[in-house]
């Protein structure tokens, strides 16, 4: 049977093949490539035929592999490997596997990372070739350490510059861009990503993105940020789990879901990096913030991002709740943010410490913790003999947040009230040239109250 021998070439044209790969072009009945492929054989003998259409090349290859004869050498040239983003694959499901050979070239990732001098067998590679960039979108937000990009003339550098820019990562990224890999022409520059948006890069590219493991910047100037809703990338995050945090608008939602006032006692439970805690303390600097973190990284990223800006009434406390919140000062307001398998036991405490004027939030990420929640709270309203007596007992206006008469202050397990909030959010990302809107992970608020 006639081969199709599939010969993978770099910008160094002949150059690239050995002498026995060199010699099956030379030889080639058919010889079939780009534009610029088929240029670097000007003195071919061979017929030649334009890659521009794969269906009808294709079908010309299928023709001639019907009709050939012994002398018949047919030669497909594409960029680098051709069983890595390349051609290959659409050959292998058109044409019979066994009529291919394949004669790989350096793969532009090789190249690329060699450039740099980073090992890059655990890295991600995204192909926006011809697709969209939609598969780097999760795998920015979960802050994989090395990405490399295959682009086009629509997923450019600069379009993965403002899609990074766009979703507020908390992470940080180096920025390299490969230009002209293996060529007389080759560039390889690491630059910053504002400064991609202002550059024009050679249409052969790749895009490499390493992760700082120390991503934010240490250098942060507390004046410079806004009093409410701070950047997630404000904050430094476990390195191992950059996306971990309460995100900015979720935040948004729950400083306004406990209703705080100034000189209260708040507990943060579960408070992971303290983006929540300190957003708390920015708004009042008369409060005292207690965020209770069972791992000992967490309570060392609040500490940092407390010191780094400028907060002083957080207190970061380690330890696993409930039993961590013996030797805390009575709250006026609770957020549950993590419960680390205990949110049962976290509120039967919470029940036995809160007044009346307490409010309590939780943010519940999983269908089991809703469960749970909506179970205990439902075992915790008024009887219902007692409901139209004990809820109609205060005033409206004082069955949340509002400050009770200390006559009014009742005695521990008092029945609460509560009220859901279930936040499906999604935010604009360029996509390309387009924009779309790429959801955020749902979350279930409950507010609650004792009454």
């Amino acid at each position: 049977m006639t081969s199709i021998n599939v010969v993978g070439i770099g910008l160094d044209g002949a150059a690239s093949l050995t002498d026995q790969v060199k010699q099956l072009v030379e030889r080639a009945t058919l010889l079939v490539g780009s534009q610029r492929h088929l240029g670097y054989f000007p003195n071919h003998q061979g017929s030649q035929v334009v890659l521009g259409n794969f269906t009808d090349a294709i079908e010309l290859i299928r023709k001639q592999l019907d009709g050939a004869d012994h002398d018949t050498l047919i030669v497909v040239l594409v960029s680098g490997d051709p069983l890595f983003f390349g051609l290959g694959r659409l050959l292998l499901s058109q044409l019979p596997p066994s009529s291919l050979r394949f004669h790989p070239h350096v793969s532009a990732i090789q190249l690329a990372f060699s450039r740099i001098k980073v090992a890059w067998q655990d890295a991600k590679v995204i192909s926006a070739h011809g697709r969209s960039m939609e598969q780097l979108i999760p795998a920015l937000k979960q802050g994989v350490d090395k990405i490399a990009v295959l682009t086009d003339g629509t997923n450019t550098p600069e379009a993965i510059a403002k899609l990074l820019l766009a979703l507020d990562l908390p992470s940080c990224y180096q920025f390299w861009v490969c230009e002209n890999l293996g060529g007389m022409d080759e560039r390889v520059q690491c630059l910053g990503v504002e400064a991609v948006l202002n550059q024009t890069f050679a249409p052969l590219n790749v895009v490499v993105l390493l992760r700082h493991p120390d991503s934010v910047d240490q250098s942060l100037d507390p004046e410079s940020l806004p009093i409410l809703g701070l950047p997630d990338q404000t904050f430094t995050s476990f390195s191992d789990r950059p996306g971990l945090m309460t995100k900015r608008e979720i935040r948004l939602l729950l400083l306004g879901e406990l209703a705080l006032k100034p000189g209260q006692t708040v507990w943060d439970i579960g408070a992971g990096t303290g983006s929540v805690s300190i957003e708390i303390a920015r708004l009042s600097n008369t409060s005292q913030v207690y965020a209770i973190e069972k791992t000992a990284m967490g309570s060392t990223l609040i500490e940092q991002n407390c010191q780094r800006l400028g907060v002083t009434n957080v207190t970061s406390i380690h330890g696993s709740a409930p039993d961590v919140l013996k030797n805390l000062p009575t709250p006026n307001r609770v957020f549950i943010g993590g419960s680390g398998g205990n949110l049962h036991s976290i509120l039967d405490y919470c029940d036995t410490r809160l007044d009346l004027d307490c409010i309590l939030v939780l943010a519940l990420a999983t269908v089991e913790h809703i469960n749970t929640a909506y179970s205990w709270f439902e075992s915790k309203r008024f009887p219902p003999s007692e409901r139209g007596i004990r809820a109609n007992s205060f005033p409206p206006l004082l069955r949340r947040g509002d400050s009770f008469p200390p006559l009014l202050r009742g005695v521990r397990g008092d029945p609460w009230n509560y009220q859901w909030l279930q936040v499906q959010l999604s935010k604009s990302v360029p996509v390309g040239k387009l924009t779309r809107f790429n959801p955020l992970n749902p979350i279930t608020i409950v507010t609650a109250w004792k009454c």
